[in-house]
């Protein structure tokens, strides 16, 4: 974790794409924030599961890292779950 642990989501946002960092998240909020906005970045990629102990989650995000790698350099929303990892190319359009 960098930076204050109660900044703004747009300030992270902000930060994640000058610094080019993939946002990791629990927070549906960012998600909404690229719809929104139409941003091309910064990546995100927000879980979706109530455990989010770290060896719960560990090998989903692994997986879901490998699979969509080139898709976070370029710009995407990896939303992963209990049994799935899906992907957005940014901007999103409706």
């Amino acid at each position: 974790m960098i930076g204050k642990t109660d900044a703004p989501d747009q300030e992270i946002m902000r930060w994640a794409q000058q610094h080019d960092y993939v946002v990791f998240t629990h927070d549906l909020d960012f998600g909404t924030i690229l719809a929104m906005t139409n941003a091309d970045g910064p990546s995100v990629i927000q879980v979706r599961t109530q455990n989010v102990h770290p060896s719960h989650l560990g090998l989903l995000v692994i997986s879901a890292l490998n699979q969509f790698e080139t898709w976070l350099k370029s710009g995407a929303l990896i939303t992963v779950d209990e049994t799935s990892a899906r992907a957005r190319i940014l901007p999103m359009r409706p």
